[in-house]
């Protein structure tokens, strides 16, 4: 008995002097981005992030007032650039997408002259995603079409998850085009405790599936969102998330293929 018990305080103090490497799943890297839409219209919330420490993903939307300057902005401050790309809801006003949405009724000739008139609009964009699109994300035809332009820019897509029968991972799949998803969205309830406790969701499925996406935005609840975000940022740092571009989320194989050029 005295022998088992001293084997046992033995393997007990080896293990607290020389603990075990950690599980594949903790040792990986762990990466967040935060993906903050609607640049080129509103102010609200927009100089705190463009001037801010948080290398956040600014989207924006084409064809608006300040689409060039934003991006511009984002891109001198060292924040990567993508196309928020506008797309046809199920509901909704028609006024919420702004000039020139992709809507279902366009001929395929159509949706390439918009989305590459977008694309042009918006300089310095490594990616889009879409802003609205409930409906036009589920029509394959529309879909295929965009990532084709995508494949063809050397773009990455993320679909912003508004509906359950988006196209773009599998049509992205199929044409080889680099696809991410949205996992939280951060001010759907505006208000500052409703952000962190977002960030903290977001957090908390990164260190699960060791990357993870947020979706905020600027304009009339900019200021809400950049508070709660700026607000908690700190328990990403103390739980080891680094938070990255979007671009970075990707494999070190596309990162090369897609942005060795930039």
């Amino acid at each position: 008995m005295k022998k088992i018990i001293g084997t046992i305080l033995m393997i007990m103090v080896y293990v607290v002097l020389f603990p075990a490497t950690p599980a594949h799943g903790s040792a990986r890297d762990l990466k967040a981005s935060i993906i903050i839409d609607d640049f080129g219209g509103g102010t609200g919330g927009v100089k705190q992030f463009l001037e801010g420490d948080i290398p956040i993903t600014a989207a924006v939307m084409p064809f608006t007032p300040r689409a060039k300057e934003h991006a511009v902005w984002a891109h001198k401050n060292g924040i990567e650039v993508m196309v928020h790309l506008p797309m046809e809801p199920k509901k909704g006003k028609r006024s919420w997408l702004g000039p020139k949405p992709i809507t279902v009724n366009l001929s395929t000739q159509e949706v390439r002259k918009r989305v590459e008139e977008a694309i042009d609009t918006v300089p310095y964009a490594k990616g889009m995603n879409n802003h609205m699109g409930s409906l036009a994300v589920e029509n394959e035809r529309i879909v295929r079409e965009i990532v084709t332009i995508a494949k063809e820019r050397r773009m990455y897509i993320v679909d912003s998850g508004t509906s359950p029968n988006s196209k773009f991972t599998a049509l992205a799949k199929e044409l080889g085009v680099p696809i991410l998803s949205r996992d939280v969205f951060l001010d759907d309830i505006s208000s500052a405790e409703h952000v962190r406790k977002q960030m903290s969701k977001l957090a908390r499925i990164t260190e699960r599936k060791g990357t993870g996406i947020a979706i905020g935005h600027v304009g009339v609840s900019g200021n809400i969102c950049s508070s709660g975000v700026f607000q908690s940022i700190g328990q990403f740092s103390q739980r080891g998330i680094k938070i990255v571009p979007v671009s970075q989320l990707l494999s070190k194989q596309m990162q090369e293929m897609y942005f060795h050029h930039f």
